[in-house]
Parts: structure tokens; sequence; C-alpha cells
């Protein structure tokens, strides 16, 4: 009669329950003291104003919401919820995390280690991914399996529609996560390729540029250029308007990152471009 050790089945590394976690209570379980049950809690940093954006987004829809910045803000923004609390600390039970920079890169590095150490594996991470890609930033962390891309600019908050970017180590349980969550604050999502720029934010990008560079050869006003566009080509806002909500310097931030990494001429960034996004606070 044989005898021997039962094989041990392999378990994957990227095999987590990060299917079960809490992005959006709708049922309680039932209690004598009929306790209310506890919101799901978000911890957003990043850059002003994508962080308080997505803060009153969220809160608007059931979430409490803890937030941060990279950089101290010259004045403290006012909130319509008081259920959005400013601290660096991350809150224990944090359901998914987001970071929101797009220009400092450095910044955004530390915050993303910082979410890999002190967040439950179980905690998906949603980085914007329009300036490093999903993939390279998956580099930084141990688990890979959490971190989805998004495309995040001040202006594609209005936007009904999110581009994610998973990486070859997003699971399908992560995105179903994601889905969930876009979908529990109103948005459907629209998954793209893992590219510097994604979809839209390019782009956008890409216009402003090109309309700064017809200022430069003296071809039309900041006016002229806004208004034939929407009247010629049916947009919702000239490229100059788009900067007005966008901000000179994410869109020189998305437009570098570009050239950086295509390097090609027609992804060069206009001189005037860059003069005033070095120059002007936002």
């Amino acid at each position: 009669m044989k005898t021997g050790k039962k094989k041990t089945p392999r378990v994957s590394k990227n095999n987590t329950k990060i299917s079960k976690v809490n992005i959006k209570v709708t049922e309680t379980t039932p209690s004598r003291a009929k306790s209310k049950p506890t919101p799901p809690r978000i911890f957003i940093v990043g850059e002003s104003p994508m962080v308080e954006q997505y803060a009153e987004l969220c809160t608007a829809h059931g979430y409490d919401v803890f937030i941060s910045w990279n950089e101290k803000l010259a004045r403290k923004p006012e909130f319509k919820s008081d259920r959005i609390k400013i601290t660096n600390v991350i809150p224990s039970n944090t359901s998914l995390v987001m970071e929101l920079t797009n220009i400092n890169t450095l910044a955004k590095k530390k915050n993303m280690e910082r979410f890999d150490k002190e967040l439950a594996e179980t905690a998906p991470m949603l980085s914007s991914s329009i300036t490093v890609t999903a993939t390279e930033q998956s580099s930084w962390i141990s688990g890979k399996h959490r971190l989805v891309g998004i495309a995040a600019l001040p202006a594609l908050i209005q936007k009904p529609c999110v581009e994610i970017a998973p990486t070859i180590y997003s699971p399908k349980e992560t995105l179903e996560v994601v889905k969930r969550f876009f979908q529990s604050i109103g948005k459907e999502i629209e998954i793209v390729q893992d590219r510097i720029g994604m979809v839209l934010p390019r782009i956008l990008c890409r216009i402003i540029n090109e309309a700064a560079f017809a200022i430069t050869e003296d071809i039309a006003s900041p006016q002229d250029i806004d208004t034939a566009l929407k009247l010629g080509v049916n947009f919702p806002f000239g490229p100059f308007e788009w900067v007005e909500q966008i901000g000179l310097k994410q869109v020189y931030a998305v437009l570098s990152a570009l050239q950086a990494d295509l390097q090609e001429e027609r992804y060069r960034v206009s001189p005037l471009l860059k003069q005033m996004a070095l120059t002007r606070e936002y």
C-alpha cells in the first residue's frame, strides 16, 4: 500500500478577495439594535480641483470621503457636504482609494507606495494614468492586482463616462468592483488602452496645443478660434474655454508626457503654452 503526502494546490498571488470589497451598501443585516449601516469610506489624494470635485461627487452618492492634497492649498475649499473630512491619515476600513495626480510624478509615486503599505489588500486603487501609465505605476507597488488607471482631468468630472485602463495584472474581480463603484456615482466606464493621454485627454490637449500654435503664428485671436470650433465643428467649448476648465499646468503636463513618450514633432509643445503654464498659478 503506497503512502505519501497530499499535494498542496498552488495559489496565485493575485487570487484575492477583492470582489468582496464593500463599495456600496445596499442592504443591512437585521439586528435587535437596528443600527444604521456605516457608509463605505473612500480616501482621495492628489491635485486640486480634482480632489474636491470627486469628493463632492462621492458624498452626493452616499460615501464618507477623506481627502488630502500633495501640496497645501492657499485657501481652504468650502464643501457642500459635512461628510468630507480633510486628513492625511488613511482611515481604517477604507473601501477604495483614488490617486489624482498628473503634474508631480514624484508625489504620485510616494502616494502609491503609501497606499500599497497601508491599505488592506482588498481595497482597489484608482489612479490617474494620463501622464504616467498604469503599467508603469504598477512597478511601484506589490499589490499590482488592485490597480486600475483612470483618465482624470478637472473638466472630465462633468462627463457621464470615465475611461479606465487596466494593466496585465488587473483581474476581472478588480474591474467588476471598479465598474460597480463608478455606477454607484452615476458614471459608466469605457475600457481603453493603457497609453499616455488615454483618449479624450489626448484629443483635448492636442487641440489646445494646435490653437496655441495658431495664436503664435497670428492666424486668429483666442476668441475667434473658440468661436470657429464651436460653430464650425459643433464643439461644446473652444480650446481656450477648455483651458479655463482644465488648467494650463494640467494641459502642459499631458502634452509634455506625450512628447516624452512618443518623441514625434507633432507632439511638440507650443512655446507659448509652455511659457504660460510655467508662469501662471494654475
